[in-house]
């Protein structure tokens, strides 16, 4: 994962995603866009890979929708709700890498993101990646169109796209 340019790869491996200190925030807003919203998803478990190659770098991250917050319960609630992520019958968020794409000053980590049953491709822009041992952190953005995926109650109330951020720790 050796990004951007010329930072050298951690140790090939397999690393687990320590859910008790990775975080999945998001950030979108409401009310005709007038009032952002902010909260997290808790990751359930993940799995990242490192081959020879950073271009065959694998990454598996499984999110729990049930985990949903942003501070208002009744807000909380629905979203969980077969209006939004219908958590009953979808419970889990899921990423699975398929590329890594980098230059001498980015990366930009091409996969797919399964919501509700829906799968649709998703770009995150590594921002940092840091290996030290038996240990790598990364963070990094995306934007999810809501839309996409189905989920397209309340247009307008609630907005369309949110921007993910991700601060991942894993362990050999």
């Amino acid at each position: 994962m050796a990004i951007p340019g010329n930072q050298s790869l951690p140790a090939t491996g397999t690393y687990d995603i320590d859910p008790a200190v990775s975080k999945v925030r998001f950030d979108t807003r409401a009310m005709f866009g007038l009032l952002p919203v902010r909260g997290t998803f808790a990751i359930g478990h993940g799995r990242i890979t490192v081959d020879e190659l950073a271009e065959e770098l694998s990454i598996q991250v499984v999110m729990e929708a049930a985990s949903f917050g942003s501070g208002n319960q009744q807000r909380d609630e629905h979203v969980r709700s077969p209006d939004y992520l219908d958590v009953a019958r979808h419970p889990e968020i899921g990423f699975r890498s398929q590329r890594l794409e980098r230059s001498a000053s980015d990366a930009t980590l091409h996969g797919e993101l399964t919501v509700c049953g829906v799968t649709r491709p998703v770009a995150v822009a590594l921002d940092t990646v840091a290996h030290e041992g038996k240990r790598i952190t990364a963070s990094g953005t995306a934007t999810v169109d809501r839309y996409a995926f189905g989920v397209t109650k309340a247009k307008g109330m609630t907005g369309r796209h949110l921007k993910i951020t991700l601060e991942v720790v894993a362990n050999r």
